[in-house]
């Protein structure tokens, strides 16, 4: 273990310092180039025209930055159908279940969507789950969220959609930002970033940390001695640089650190997650254009469980050190006419693995010592062609993925140090093709039809392939065998956009998931991953924009028949409904903004009824909660915030299990001062 987190570091601390050398000097380079104004953006390049063949939401700055909770989950569930596999945020769920996912095709903690941060995939690699509590709102400009699309030049692994976080450069911030804030509980939020220009380029350095005791998860009827608030301390710094090479070829760098800890339950159920990431990114916008990105990442998590029955230690996951790395090549040619032609590959590893000590709860001490993991790959070319013909824009693509899982192993050894287990699974390999295609009318007034139709890969990841994990008193296997998820979906609709005022969008979309991950049950508080045939996702999509002078409105609503196709040994699952999926979600925001500086919104969200597990028993009700945020200049450059969580105090039921219950965030109200210095 301590040999691998060596390693990772070492991988960090490498790359991170290649990157700055290399930074620096371009950087003094620029400054000493006056012939002509270099205009430098920290952006990747502009998506195509076609993008927007598929269901695309953006969500700006300033709504990012005015949730009521300040957390990027929050900002994120204004596009409806957004969802984790648990209800909870990143203060009060264990990280492993933080899996992201669009369009009701759940079932299990991973993400089924992709998100990107400046182009470099978040999820965790060994558990696919993505870092929330690193990724504040406050450094972003954007985030643009495409439901369904397929894979793409995305990359492997968006078969429920993409998530695409920018972050924000120079020129959307001032040279100081800060904010601090309190809650009612006593809870705290530090936040801060520094973004002076450096010749043509700038630096943006960045730092949050968000401390408290927390809420009771568990219902005050149902709580022993040993329950506990769910506590929570985390921390995230991210270091980026952007400088121009030329007029036409800029230089984007970025390192992030974090650290996360969380109790949830019981007392000593404690769980933390950490990593480093850096990446690099050159971005060409002259008439070749083209990006060129590589990117690492060490990870680390451990988790304590803790019995439900007798509150004594059971497991101790004591570490998952993993390291994530690739890269990604595109150009885009100008290839002239009525064409715009994209080319590229991607790169994405995998490697890591888990230590765990099990524990007996009679006696105190250890029964078994296990580790398992192994190493994922993934290798991917892509082309995507967009046609424009008059009033029409064609467009397709294809994409064709190198995949590997290799050195899969699970070894088991008891206290003495004697092995009883040692299983080494064969690699496996193979190509899979994707393709997608779709078209754009424009009718003129603002009215555009748009009808697509794609196809996606998302390997196991290495947790679900190789660590057995317990949700007490529910144990789930892993499964060594599992197979890929393939995606097959299409989707039409229309976008209306008379003028800016208004906005109106309406997609009804048919996507199938094919040999999709779910947690299987196989006998008594007994699960197995298992590939069912299919998760199936029919519904309908819908967004709206209103603006009437200093009055906003923004909505978004999702409704998803998703259901389960299961034969075999996994045939009682057919024709249900996957767990944690909602039928109906709802997000509405009611802004009003009478002057430069002031802000007053509200945010009622609906999560319809779902279920907590695949056989449909434990029920998670319908939940309907009520935000607000408020910001009041003081002075100039100093401002008052104010927000409100869950207002009307509605129990949100985040976990089911025979009735025992865990319970989301009740009304908590913040207040706080943001203070921002222009340069």
């Amino acid at each position: 273990m301590f040999e691998s987190r060596k390693r990772h570091h070492c991988l960090f601390l490498g790359t991170a310092a290649g990157f700055a050398l290399l930074f620096a000097p371009r950087a003094a380079w620029a400054d000493e180039q006056p012939a002509q104004p270099i205009v430098v953006t920290g952006l990747p390049l502009d998506p195509p025209v076609s993008a927007t063949a598929y269901d695309q939401q953006v969500i700006d700055a300033q709504r990012l930055r005015s949730s009521a909770s300040g957390r990027i989950e929050d900002a994120l569930s204004a596009v409806a159908g957004f969802q984790q596999f648990r209800r909870s945020d990143s203060r009060s769920a264990n990280p492993t279940s933080q899996g992201v996912t669009l369009r009701a095709l759940g079932g299990n903690a991973s993400s089924r969507s992709l998100v990107l941060l400046d182009g470099v995939p978040m999820a965790d690699p060994f558990f696919g789950h993505i870092p929330l509590s690193a990724l504040a709102p406050e450094r972003l400009v954007r985030a643009r969220v495409t439901r369904g699309g397929g894979s793409g030049a995305f990359g492997a692994g968006a078969v429920a959609g993409t998530i695409e976080l920018d972050s924000a450069g120079a020129g959307d911030l001032g040279l100081f930002e800060g904010a601090v804030m309190a809650d009612d509980r006593g809870e705290t939020a530090l936040s801060g970033s520094l973004a002076p220009r450096l010749g043509s380029g700038f630096a943006v350095a960045s730092a949050r940390w968000d401390r408290g005791q927390g809420f009771w998860t568990t219902p005050a009827s149902q709580r022993v001695a040993a329950s506990a608030r769910a506590r929570y301390e985390s921390w995230s710094a991210s270091l980026r640089g952007v400088a121009p090479l030329t007029s036409e070829i800029e230089l984007q760098a970025r390192a992030l650190v974090y650290d996360d800890h969380r109790t949830l339950r019981f007392s000593g159920a404690d769980s933390s997650s950490s990593g480093q990431d850096a990446s690099l990114r050159l971005v060409g916008r002259g008439a070749w254009r083209f990006e060129l990105l590589g990117y690492i990442q060490a990870r680390d998590y451990s988790n304590v469980v803790i019995s439900a029955t007798n509150f004594k230690k059971t497991l101790d996951q004591r570490a998952t050190p993993s390291t994530g790395w690739g890269g990604k090549a595109e150009l885009r040619p100008p290839v002239g006419g009525a064409h715009a032609l994209r080319v590229g590959a991607d790169w994405r590893g995998a490697d890591g693995t888990m230590y765990e000590d099990a524990y007996s709860t009679v006696t105190g001490r250890i029964t078994a010592r296990r580790n398992a993991g192994g190493r994922n790959a993934d290798l991917g070319f892509y082309a995507d062609d967009d046609w424009t013909i008059g009033a029409l824009t064609l467009t397709g693509g294809a994409r064709a993925d190198r995949w590997s899982i290799t050195d899969g192993h699970f070894h088991e050894a008891n206290a003495a140090g004697a092995v009883t287990i040692d299983n080494r699974f064969a690699d496996r390999n193979g190509w899979a093709a994707s393709f997608r295609g779709g078209a754009l009318l424009a009718l003129g007034r603002g009215l555009t039809l748009r009808g697509s139709a794609y196809s996606g890969l998302r390997q196991p990841t290495l947790n679900e392939l190789y660590r057995p994990f317990t949700v007490f008193p529910v144990s789930t296997r892993a499964n060594a065998a599992l197979g890929n998820e393939r995606l097959v979906g299409f989707e039409a609709g229309f976008d209306f956009a008379p003028g800016d005022a208004f906005r109106i969008s309406l997609t009804g979309f048919d996507n199938q998931v094919r040999h999709a991950i779910a947690n299987v049950t196989i006998a008594t508080n007994l699960r197995e991953r298992r590939n069912v045939d299919a998760i199936r996702a029919r519904g309908l999509e819908l967004g709206a924009m209103a603006r009437l002078g200093p009055v906003r409105f923004d909505g978004s609503l999702a409704w998803t028949d998703s259901k389960v196709r299961a034969s075999g040994a996994s045939l009682a699952l057919d024709g249900k409904r996957p767990a944690q999926t909602p039928r109906l979600a709802a997000s509405a925001t009611l802004a009003w903004q009478p002057r430069d500086g002031w802000r007053v919104a509200t945010t009622v969200k609906h999560t319809g009824m779902q279920y907590e597990d695949d056989l449909q028993v434990d029920v998670l009700a319908a939940a309907t909660t009520l935000d607000a945020f408020v910001e009041v200049p003081l002075r100039t450059g100093v401002s008052l915030l104010l927000r409100g969580e869950n207002l009307t105090d509605t129990d949100v039921v985040t976990r089911n299990v025979a009735g025992s219950i865990d319970l989301g965030t009740p009304r908590t109200l913040w207040a706080g001062l943001r203070v921002a210095l222009p340069r």
